[in-house]
């Protein structure tokens, strides 16, 4: 795939290099934080943000915790939801709005600790975002425990339309 112009997020993410190096990772996640609160109030951390990848995780912290101290699966949801939303927002078009279209989740497995979710995209889903401004995409997530355990199978269908419709006559 040839590569393309960085999109609005990558563009925000990319002055980033701007701030001191020691001081990247937390100003990185305050800048996410408030575009997308809950992920603040949850305590979700930004770790790795690439095209291609992106991966986010989750303390087991009682603030996210169900009735057996594990992760809730609200906040598994939330966890999978913030790594796929992230990966296609910074690939959909500047004239674009990416919307999550559809979402399954299979619990498998009790959770040991903490949760990573990794999203990615292929060269093909990417150039059909590209291509096009109106569409879906089947976004691959793997959630794992501290264990290395995948106690969930998640997909989300992300869908993209243009940002502004036309007056309708």
């Amino acid at each position: 795939m040839t590569s393309q112009a960085p999109n609005k997020l990558q563009r925000s993410l990319m002055r980033l290099d701007e701030a001191p190096a020691f001081m990247r990772g937390f100003v990185q996640n305050i800048i996410l934080r408030r575009a997308v609160p809950f992920t603040g109030t949850a305590g979700v951390k930004f770790v790795s943000l690439t095209p291609e990848r992106v991966e986010v995780h989750l303390a087991n912290e009682r603030r996210v915790q169900n009735h057996i101290g594990g992760v809730h699966a609200s906040a598994m949801n939330l966890l999978a939801e913030t790594a796929t939303g992230m990966v296609v927002g910074m690939n959909v078009r500047d004239d674009c709005l990416p919307l999550a279209k559809e979402l399954s989740m299979a619990f498998k497995k009790r959770a040991t600790g903490g949760l990573k979710a990794v999203a990615t995209l292929t060269a093909e889903q990417r150039a059909a975002m590209l291509a096009s401004d109106k569409g879906e995409v089947q976004v691959k997530v793997t959630v794992t425990d501290e264990a290395g355990v995948e106690p969930v199978e998640c997909v989300f269908t992300w869908a993209w339309v243009p940002s502004s419709r036309p007056p309708k006559n």
